[in-house]
């Protein structure tokens, strides 16, 4: 099962996120590790948002992740939600 965790940022995201970027990354990095993490990144074009896709039985991962993530807890992202995500083709799919 996937859970998508959307990241709504602040205007000017990509200069404000600079100081966060390296503890944002090392959690990126330790989640994908475990294999909880499958994809990541910033959307584009404009800079307005951010998408990361877990892997698990429940929303739980993406949860922790976000109330973690240095770019939540300094007031980066203005806003985050997980959705879970029926995914049906593709890596993880039993």
């Amino acid at each position: 099962m996937h859970f998508v965790l959307f990241y709504d940022v602040v205007d000017d995201y990509v200069t404000k996120r600079a100081p966060y970027r390296e503890a944002h990354l090392a959690l990126v990095r330790a989640a994908y590790g475990r294999g909880e993490l499958v994809l990541a990144g910033a959307l584009t074009d404009p800079a307005d948002g951010a998408l990361l896709v877990f892997r698990g039985a429940s929303p739980e991962a993406a949860e922790s992740f976000a109330k973690l993530d240095p770019y939540v807890t300094n007031g980066v992202v203005r806003a985050w939600r997980v959705r879970q995500w029926n995914t049906v083709i593709g890596d993880g799919i039993p």
